[in-house]
């Protein structure tokens, strides 16, 4: 997801300047950065999920979101205009791949949250089993959350928007440098605090009322592949 204020931010911020010129880029990077990944998404609320299951994880995992975001960055700032015309027509059967791939996490998440409630007390799970490879690894979680995130074409037309509407202003080594680095540490600190943000919720609120949060986010992960597969005007 992204946010389309941040193109006028970083309009206005492109024309600051600092020692070296790097500052300006390293801002607009960062309000880029967090243009995208602050408005909340699925991704948001999956990784929200994974932190109230599994902080350690889910520290791999907004690594992972991160590292596509930055990667999204580099390839929008080399190659603006050619991955607007390159994503652009082949962008409604992507949308359709990541709404499939969405929809099938929710559908396995409310099934796990019905077993959840239907076991025992005694054997019911703190949680509802995450739809995740087994061992709860960090590498596998970090590979699994590389590859949700990238499917999401928006994210890489947003950056060759931002990149593109940036013009001279990265026409340097140094400020390209700058503007990455901004881009990966806002979105890298941004997701940490949402794993922050979901690992002290799960340590304050019942069994019961977890459960109800995972029926939620996983309805709310549903509705955003629909959105994703069904665009409104």
């Amino acid at each position: 997801m992204s946010d389309p204020s941040a193109l006028s931010a970083l309009t206005v911020l492109s024309t600051a300047s600092g020692p070296g010129g790097l500052p300006a880029p390293a801002l607009s990077g960062a309000v880029a950065g967090l243009g995208v990944a602050m408005p909340m998404g699925a991704m948001s609320v999956l990784l929200l999920q994974e932190a109230m299951r599994h902080r350690r994880t889910a520290v791999a995992a907004a690594a992972g979101i991160a590292v596509v975001d930055l990667g999204y960055a580099a390839s929008a700032t080399a190659l603006g205009p050619w991955v607007a015309t390159s994503v652009g027509p082949v962008e409604a059967w992507v949308r359709l791949a990541a709404g499939i791939v969405l929809l099938t996490i929710a559908a396995r998440g409310l099934r796990a949250t019905r077993r959840a409630r239907a076991a025992p007390p005694a054997a019911a799970p703190p949680c509802p089993a995450a739809p995740a490879p087994a061992g709860g690894r960090p590498t596998a979680t970090f590979a699994r959350y590389v590859g949700l995130t990238a499917v999401n074409p928006t994210t890489a037309l947003y950056f060759a928007a931002l990149t593109t509407a940036q013009g001279a202003s990265l026409r340097t080594g140094g400020a390209v440098a700058a503007f990455l680095a901004g881009v990966g540490l806002a979105s890298l600190v941004w997701q940490q605090l949402l794993v922050v943000v979901g690992s002290l919720a799960a340590a304050r609120i019942s069994p019961e009322v977890r459960l109800w949060t995972f029926r939620l986010g996983y309805g709310l992960v549903a509705a955003y592949a629909l959105k994703i597969v069904f665009p409104l005007p």
